[in-house]
């Protein structure tokens, strides 16, 4: 498991003095203060976060270092993370992104379906992008409880009971 979680994103400049439109994943948006300072995804550039108001799909936020509309335009893109040690401890039937991602997926009689590319979330819950050598194009599974009984991070599995002809 990666010691570094994703909590945030910037989506570019905000005004002229160097803030930044900020999106946060934490699930209180707010909390991702928080976890200040933030590093980049490689832990090479360290940020000091104050968000300074809450804008449409996001905050308004100072990096540490980003000082003028140009820097901020130059991290555009940049994915903040924070360490894991930072981060409060999950449910037992909750899980960052980042440790479902590479697991592979099994079907309930033991056949191989694919491997986690990515989680996505488009409004209604979690979907688990599924590719592997066997499908003609990337699956999204539901992350529910029905579809998906056992994540086993120790072992580096999912077991899916996918819905009729998903697969």
């Amino acid at each position: 498991m990666s010691d570094l979680i994703c909590v945030g994103a910037v989506a570019g400049a905000f005004g002229v003095r160097g803030e930044v439109r900020l999106k946060s994943f934490c699930a209180i948006p707010e909390e991702i203060e928080d976890y200040s300072p933030l590093t980049s995804e490689d832990g090479s550039q360290s940020y000091t976060l104050t968000l300074t108001r809450p804008v449409k799909n996001g905050f308004a936020a100072l990096l540490s270092g980003i000082e003028t509309k140009e820097q901020a335009d130059a991290v555009q893109g940049l994915r903040l993370f924070a360490r894991r040690d930072q981060l409060p401890s999950l449910p037992d039937d909750e899980y960052y992104h980042a440790d479902l991602m590479g697991l592979e997926v099994y079907d309930t009689g033991g056949t191989l379906l694919g491997t986690v590319k990515s989680v996505q979330n488009h409004g209604a819950a979690d979907l688990l992008e599924i590719h592997g050598p066997g499908l003609k194009s990337t699956v999204l599974l539901p992350f529910t409880l029905a579809a998906v009984p056992t994540v086993d991070l120790e072992k580096g599995r999912i077991v899916a009971d996918p819905p009729d002809g998903l697969f």
